[in-house]
Parts: structure tokens; sequence; C-alpha cells
């Protein structure tokens, strides 16, 4: 089958916009591929790695279509496709994996060895994952169809809850990795920094995993109300004040059990300074306000390179930190991409029997494709939603 198709292009810091593509084809290059699917794509999300990139805090180059949070209606498969027919409701994993390479068969997806010459690891529609191209489309192609899919087992009942279930791809199984590798479970006492949609994902997720007390820090009064909309205790960054003391305040004790990073490196002071870049800070913080023995997760994005960067250290990935703070109290860190396969379908049952509100969590706002420049603006303006983009109409309103 072949038709038109259109997709959200990253033209330059600070410009997005709507263009017509080419329909996707199975093949990679020029070879077939036989192993993949092209989906109409029924929701794709904006998503804050991609703000990163649209910035011009990265190396992206103009051209690139975005968008590697993806949902979407099998149409078409590949001719070594088994498992996977037309016509299923399908999750996609953000990671693009190989499912035969030692890092894959170990449950590593985020970083496969076969789908990104530069790197390990690959995504749809970022900078340095492999050249695939991004989600944020009316049609896209996805390889390793049978390996990398999740199928929903009732289309019907999942389009009910697809706002739920389109955070599946991403930011739902990202919130919750960073818990986990920060150890949350019964009874913790819980840091989350940040509360944009990661941050807030994995605020619900500590709830989920049976966090005594989650609470969440940010410089955006909207967001640190959206996290209050759900149970959680919140700290306001930009106002002056000792860490320790604010937190002794809520918990009655100075340090915390887990502390996860939902920032990443464009991270700012706090307080005062709370407008300077400091892209090591969440990172100090989390050495300072974690309890001796405890773990930090880190989903939040760090790069190899920054070319918006302050210093020339900063833009190089090298950072300031206290790191013997951290050895001092054996704290364990845990970075990387979250491999999305080991959560997605477990995170999925959670929402098929309503153990978890993840949309209202995140506060989803439907837009159309059209919207999507308007949608990246906002976002990055700092509005408490989670923008998910429909590309044909396909979710009642």
């Amino acid at each position: 089958m072949s038709q038109g198709n259109r997709g959200v292009v990253y033209k330059g810091p600070g410009k997005v916009e709507v263009q017509s593509i080419p329909f996707p084809e199975l093949a990679l290059g020029n070879r077939k591929c036989d192993h993949g699917v092209i989906l109409k794509v029924v929701t794709t999300n904006i998503c804050g790695s991609d703000q990163h990139m649209v910035r011009g805090r990265t190396t992206a180059p103009s051209g690139l279509v975005l968008g590697h949070e993806i949902t979407g209606l099998v149409v078409e498969c590949g001719r070594d496709v088994e498992f996977i027919k037309p016509g299923d409701l399908v999750s996609v994993p953000f990671n693009i994996a190989c499912g035969r390479c030692r890092n894959c068969k170990e449950g590593r997806t985020g970083i496969c060895l076969n789908v990104n010459p530069a790197r390990p690891g690959a995504a749809y529609g970022y900078v340095d994952m492999g050249g695939w191209v991004g989600g944020q489309t009316e049609y896209v192609m996805v390889p390793y169809a049978d390996f990398n899919l999740l199928k929903f087992p009732d289309a019907d009942q999942a389009m009910e809850k697809i706002r739920d279930l389109t955070l599946l791809s991403d930011i739902f199984p990202t919130g919750f990795h960073g818990c986990v590798t920060a150890g949350v479970g019964p009874g913790s006492t819980v840091y989350i920094a940040g509360a944009g949609p990661v941050g807030l994902a994995a605020a619900v997720s500590a709830q989920l995993l049976g966090a005594a007390c989650v609470i969440v820090g940010d410089m955006i009064e909207d967001r640190l109300a959206q996290a209050r909309s759900f149970g959680c205790e919140t700290i306001d960054l930009t106002q002056d004040g000792d860490m320790a003391d604010k937190l002794e305040a809520i918990l009655g004790e100075r340090e915390v059990d887990a502390f996860v990073d939902c920032v990443g490196f464009e991270a700012h002071a706090c307080g005062c300074n709370h407008g300077k870049e400091a892209p090591a800070t969440v990172l100090n913080s989390a050495m300072q306000m974690t309890r001796a023995g405890g773990q930090i997760g880190i989903p939040g994005l760090y790069v190899t390179e920054d070319p918006g960067a302050a210093d020339d250290a900063a833009k190089q990935g090298a950072l300031s930190m206290r790191f013997g703070l951290g050895w001092a109290k054996s704290h364990s860190f845990h970075t990387g991409q979250c491999p999305v396969m080991k959560y997605h379908r477990p995170l999925m049952q959670a929402i098929l029997f309503e153990k978890v509100k993840i949309a209202d969590a995140v506060n989803v706002q439907m837009i159309t494709l059209d919207q999507a420049p308007q949608g990246y603006a906002d976002f990055d303006g700092g509005a408490a939603k989670k923008f998910v983009i429909d590309p044909h109409g396909s979710v009642a309103a």
C-alpha cells in the first residue's frame, strides 16, 4: 500500500513544522525489511527529551522527523512477521531492539548492539539514535515487529483507555524504571526531581510501588499543583532555604530513602539562582538528600554533546559532581535509557485493571497533528500537561 503521509519535522532551534513526508516502506536502506510492519499512528506523544532537540541543545540535524512515543494500528506486515497481524492495536517501545544481540537477550533493550552504527541503542526520530524516522506522523515503519511490539489484548477496550495506554511507549515505563532503580518499595520515602511528565509518571509509579511518602520538587507552580492533585508532597525550588530543612518539615527526617532525577542536563540552580543553569545540580542534590546506602535512579537525559551549554566542559557532557560524597554514602547510581519491554506489559495490566490512572496523573491533553507546533511551544513554556497527538482523529473527544 502507498498513500500520503505527514509528520512533525525539526527545522532548527525553536522551530518545528508539519510537512508532507514519504509514506513508509518495509525497507532498511536498499534492503527489504521483512521483519517489520507499517502502522497507522493512533496516538503519538511529545516528550520532554524532544524539547532538548527543539531548543537546539543537541546536534540534531534540520529535517529530522520527530517522535518516539508511538501507539498504532498495524496496516501491513513484512513476510517474516509471524505473531503480529494487520488490525492489531499495538504499543511501540521507544527503544528499537533487534532481539538477537547479547544485550537484547539480557533484557537490555535500551542498548541494542545492532540497530545503530554509531553507538549502542536506538530510538525513533531522535538525534544520534540510528537515523530512524520518527513517529509524530500519520504512518510509520517499525522493524523487528514480533519482538518489539506489545499487542493490546482487546482493541476496543484499549481505545477506551488509549489516553493511558499511549503512555506505555515511554514515559510511564521510564518513570517506573527510575523508581525501580532507586530502590522504591513499600514504606519508602522518595524525592522526585522535576514535575514534568516523566517526573509525574515517576511519582505515580512510586505510589504504585508502595512508597509511604512521595515528594516532588519543581520551579513551576502549575506542575507542583498537578503533583499534589494525586497525593504528593511538593517543594517549590524557586524558594531559598536548605533542602534538608524542607525534607525535615515534611518527613521529620533530613534525607530520603530513594531519589529519582527526572530533570537531566538542562537543570537550573535553586532558590535565588533558579534562573541560572547548573547542569550537575540535581546529581549533587541527589547525593546530599539520599540516605547512606540509598539508591539514585537517573532517567533524566544527559548528553555527550550540548552545543548550548554554558561552559566548554558541559558542552562535552563533563559535569562538576561531588562524587566523593556519593562514594562515602555508598550510593548506587543507575543511568541510561529505560528498557521499556521490561515494564510495558505489567504496566498495561495495571492500567487495564484500573490500578493506576496515569493519564490523570500527567494531565494528558489530546491535540491534532496540525496543533503539534503549538504543543511544543506550550510544553516549552512550562505547561503542566502531557501533549498527545491524534494524527487521524481516531480518539473520541
